[in-house]
């Protein structure tokens, strides 16, 4: 951990408020000079400071994860019955258990996801050399050598190595949305700032990790490591606690369930057996722990890892990678969806959607950065005049520019700030070709922008004629691009296909506002043709009067295309959507409204919430749609809000100040094409296309995988439940043991996973996507369930146990009388599969015998082990059975139909009782 930079009085927790301070103090408050550090000097602070690096994170050794497979109260249970089984003699029973428990273990441990690498990827920002200052020389330095105090020199390019507070700035702006959510490239000057400005207004400041897109800068180091703005959403992302899933809740609850039941009946049954029945102690014992494995679903764990790989498969297919098992099905049970706006709603390239001529307002189609669009006033094509007049501004919009593309690839890369990105494809849908028309009117100066004037202006010179353009341009001008009410304050007319026409300066403003109230970032242009003779160097504030207006830009991140139907869907399904940005609350509530969120009042800022208690921000929460300037503390507070109120949560996200929200959440959702490594790692699925929509498309995986975890279990439990049945009614009765404990554990880890597996290939059922999501505290098995495992546990009981004392009372061979209880009680449980391929529906047609190939698949392989398990005989010398005559394969298999039919009659019965 390095130290904290000397303290300040300014900051209310003991910590400099640096952009509230002016530069010259914040050189005396960290002890340098403009100069520089010396040599000797930094190497002390790299001593007391340590490195300018981020603490790694604390990771459990592979040893001590596979030790955690085994932290289950039913797998506790199973231990204590192999080591009496052992303890008692049983060699064999008590093997067969313990390997049962290793094998779970072991697949629990190979299906882990890779270790949590968000801090590690966040530090990968830092690796960087930077340009320093020391004892009055530049030098090249490894960014984590910085020390606070040390002098940085940064231009156009480079990334941010440390907190930093400027002291010279030229014409500077820097991309900081990994950081604040914000789109556009911010503008950044040396003065200081209200000391309760927030992050994304901090203009005196550069934080680390975030990239120069325009202009130079000096400034001092202000702090390092953990202690810059990048480090604290490190330490805010390992100390945010992990949530439980609501399935591992709910397994945990039935686990804990089915363990206090299963000890209370085993010690009943045992103290019956004792006390009553008189047996002995020795084979009460192992009757109590048959009694106990054939209670415990061990392979309900492995169907779980199993069922919910399978989604993942399916998911992957649908662009939706996940990186943790149990996210599959918390996305089924998600309530609320918390969106980054910043390329996860929209596209993440800001594309002119607006320009206002003085022949009116004319849209403009295409997006991101391809220069491929059209343009159209009142949804027709413009004429040629209307059209001459959009091109005249935009190539005035390519002239007045800094920022460049690289075409050679698709999409094109931007260099430079991405609002004049936005102005450069503006042109090329106009059909300006950037080279050419840099050549035509070279730069000969200008005034770079800078926020206290906020206007950039540029002077050109000619080099030749060309008949496309008119005598006007052919001239030397001076073009302005900047804030609206600074350029119009600059002109006295307005150019139309007319002429030129006297100015409307309040008509102006009203466009203005007409933008604005869009979400668009409003620009205004102008120009002013000079003399011939002007001289190339001579420009100043001075010559900016007198200008020609000619048009408005408005400016957006556009929305993806996919969205606004994503979002619908998720409303349909009684999912909310509420979008987080660090955009202002104006733009971010016309965004909003574009994608029907909900009115203006449900619009929270960040200021706003700073002002709310914990209480009442959960009050306010469920009403909230749109927040805005939003920081990475109030993401997480938003997180911790909803999950107070029991909604169960996903947040996406792209960047690195969403990476502690996602972590938090219980589905974090990170984009795959341009989110940061930070972001995917503390992520629990990554969309692999940036698409919303896929979201969509995994809740309806995660819906799925969950009625069939359901359809899972309500099939496992009446195995455990039967063998349990004809164990205690043995007991009771004072009859030998139908089965032995390592011919239950055959049928539950064989047979049971065997089947069940087929219910994992389910496709899902009508109208998943009309049901309200189900509520966070909602058992996996509610009364309906529980009444239908009785039943099927009474009648699979009731088989078994027949058969067993029909085949005693024929053959009087206890080991023939046990297979065929065994086989009694698979047959039941083969045909009780196809009942669970609906829960509630009928399953007595075709499609219900073969809609699901697998399930007649494992069907025939359970009868194929079924087989060996009887009459192989190194399955005969370990389970202790005996081949069957053929005779008694007739009634067995009978025993299989009649539970069938006497379950599908009553869901028939169950059926008219509900629609009565």
């Amino acid at each position: 951990m390095t130290a904290a930079p000397p303290s300040s009085v300014t900051g209310a927790s003991g910590q400099p408020l640096w952009h509230a301070l002016d530069a010259d103090t914040a050189l005396q408050q960290l002890h340098s000079q403009r100069s520089g550090l010396g040599h000797s000097d930094a190497a002390e602070r790299l001593q007391q400071y340590g490195a300018n690096v981020l603490t790694p994170p604390a990771t459990d050794s592979m040893f001590k994860r596979f030790l955690l497979q085994f932290h289950n109260v039913l797998i506790y249970v199973l231990l204590a019955a192999a080591v009496v089984s052992v303890g008692l003699g049983h060699w064999i029973d008590g093997s067969v258990i313990f390997a049962v428990v290793l094998i779970n273990a072991l697949f629990g441990l190979l299906q882990e996801g890779k270790a949590e690498k968000a801090l590690a990827s966040i530090r990968t920002l830092l690796h960087i050399t930077t340009a320093v200052l020391r004892g009055g020389q530049r030098e090249s330095v490894d960014a984590e050598q910085l020390v606070p105090g040390d002098i940085v020199l940064l231009e156009s390019g480079d990334k941010v190595p440390a907190d930093i507070r400027l002291l010279d700035a030229i014409n500077l702006r820097a991309q900081e949305s990994a950081l604040t959510g914000e789109a556009n490239s911010v503008s950044k000057q040396a003065h200081p700032v209200e000391p309760l400005a927030p992050l994304a207004e901090r203009s005196s400041m550069l934080f680390a990790g975030t990239l120069i897109t325009q202009g130079r800068a000096r400034g001092v180091v202000v702090s390092t490591g953990d202690h810059t703005e990048l480090g604290q959403i490190g330490t805010l992302l390992r100390d945010v606690e992990t949530l439980s899933t609501p399935l591992t809740r709910q397994m945990a609850q039935l686990g804990r369930t089915l363990t206090l039941a299963i000890l209370a009946i085993t010690l009943l049954v045992f103290l019956f057996g004792w006390l009553w029945r008189d047996y002995p102690l020795s084979e009460l014992f192992m009757s109590s722990v048959g009694l106990a494995v054939a209670a415990i679903p061990e392979g309900l764990p492995a169907i779980i890892t199993i069922t919910l790989a399978i989604g993942v498969q399916r998911m992957a297919l649908r662009n939706a990678i996940i990186r943790r098992l149990p996210a599959v099905e918390t996305l089924g049970a998600v309530s609320v969806i918390c969106s980054d706006k910043t390329g996860t709603l929209t596209r993440n390239e800001m594309t002119v959607q607006s320009v206002c001529l003085q022949e009116g307002q004319i849209d403009v189609s295409g997006l991101g950065y391809q220069g491929e669009g059209e343009f159209s006033l009142n949804g027709q094509p413009l004429s040629a005049t209307q059209l001459l007049e959009v091109q005249h501004l935009a190539l005035a919009a390519l002239l007045c520019n800094d920022a460049r593309f690289d075409t050679s690839a698709a999409p094109w890369r931007l260099h430079g700030d991405p609002t004049e990105g936005a102005l450069l494809a503006l042109a090329a849908k106009a059909g300006w070709e950037h080279g050419d028309c840099l050549a035509l009117h070279p730069r000969t100066n200008e005034i770079p922008f800078e926020s206290e004037h906020r206007y950039m202006a540029t002077l050109h010179h000619p080099r030749s004629q060309d008949d496309d353009l008119s005598e006007a341009v052919l001239l030397p001008r001076l073009l302005v691009k900047g804030a609206p009410e600074r350029v119009l304050a600059m002109c006295s007319q307005v150019r139309s296909s007319q002429g030129h026409q006297a100015l409307d300066t309040d008509s102006w403003k009203r466009a203005v506002e007409r933008l604005a109230a869009r979400g668009q970032r409003v620009l205004a242009i102008a120009e002013k043709p000079l003399p011939e003779d002007h001289p190339k160097a001579e420009l100043d504030h001075g010559h900016l009067t007198g200008l020609t207006l000619l048009g408005l830009v408005g400016i957006a991140d556009p929305l993806r295309e996919e969205v606004r139907k994503a979002v619908a869907e998720c409303h349909a399904a009684g999912i909310r959507v509420v979008m987080i940005t660090g955009d202002h609350a104006s733009t971010a509530f016309a965004i909003g409204s574009e994608l029907q969120l909900g009115d203006e009042h449900q619009v929270l800022t960040g200021s706003m919430l700073d002002q709310l208690s914990d209480a009442e921000l959960e009050k306010l929460i469920d009403d909230t749609r749109v927040v805005a300037r939003a920081s990475p503390e109030h993401k997480l507070r938003l997180i911790q809000a909803l999950q107070a109120k029991g909604r169960i949560v996903a947040m996406t996200g792209d960047g690195v100040n969403d990476a502690p929200a996602l972590k938090r959440a219980d589905v974090g959702v990170a984009m795959g094409l341009k989110g940061t490594e930070a972001a995917k790692e503390a992520a629990e699925m990554v969309l692999a296309d940036d698409n919303f929509s896929s979201i969509r498309d995994a809740v309806v995986e995660g819906r799925t995988v969950y009625d069939n975890l359901r359809k899972a279990l309500v099939f496992i439990l009446p195995t455990n439940g039967g063998e349990a049945l004809v164990l205690i009614a043995a007991i009771l009765l004072g009859i030998t043991l139908p089965m032995t404990p390592v011919q239950i554990l055959w049928v539950n880890m064989i047979t049971a996973v065997t089947l069940s597996l087929a219910l994992a290939f389910e496709q899902s059922e009508a109208g998943l996507m009309q049901r309200p999501p189900r509520p966070a505290g909602e058992t996996l098995l509610n009364r309906f369930l529980i009444w239908r495992v009785t039943l099927v546990s009474v009648l699979l009981a009731t088989a078994s146990l027949l058969l067993f004392q029909l085949a005693l009372h024929q053959y009087n061979d206890l080991a023939l009388a046990r297979t065929v209880a065994v086989n009694a009680l698979v047959a039941g449980e083969a045909t009780y599969l196809l009942n669970c391929r609906s829960l509630q529906q009928s399953t007595l047609s075709w499609r219900s015998w073969t809609g699901n190939p697998y399930v007649l698949l494992s069907i025939g392989v359970l009868i194929v082990v079924q087989l060996l398990f009887t009459y192989l005989p190194l399955m005969q010398t370990l389970f202790g059975t005996v081949a069957m005559p053929l005779s008694l394969w007739p009634e067995t298999l009978a025993a299989g139909v009649a539970v069938y039919l006497l379950v599908e009659a009553e869901k028939w019965l169950s059926q008219r009782l509900a629609d009565r």
